[in-house]
C-alpha cells in the first residue's frame, strides 16, 4: 500500500513539473498574460490618440486649416504667396 501511495505521489509530482498543465505551463501563461496586458495598454493609448486626432480633424477649425494648408496648399483670400528658391 505504501508503494502505491509513493508511486501516485511521484506521478503527481512529475506531472506538476513536466506536464502540459504543470508549473512551466503556468509560468509561461503568466508571462503571456503580462505581455498581452502591456500590449493592450499601448494599443488603448494609441486608440485614444487616434480618436483625439479624428475629433480634431472633424471639429477643430485650427487643425482643419493646418491640414488644408499643408496638403492642399490653400491660402486665405487676404494672404500673398511668396515663393523662395528655384522656379
Amino acid at each position: 500500500m505504501k508503494y502505491v501511495v509513493v508511486a501516485a505521489g511521484l506521478i503527481v509530482a512529475v506531472n506538476l513539473l513536466a506536464g502540459d498543465r504543470g508549473l512551466p505551463a503556468l509560468l509561461e501563461s503568466r508571462r503571456d498574460t503580462a505581455r498581452l496586458t502591456a500590449q493592450i495598454t499601448v494599443l488603448r493609448a494609441e486608440n485614444a490618440a487616434l480618436a483625439a486626432r479624428i475629433h480634431a480633424l472633424t471639429s477643430d477649425p485650427a487643425t482643419i486649416e493646418a491640414v488644408a494648408r499643408q496638403t492642399l496648399g490653400l491660402i486665405r483670400p487676404d494672404e500673398i504667396v511668396v515663393r523662395v528658391g528655384r522656379p
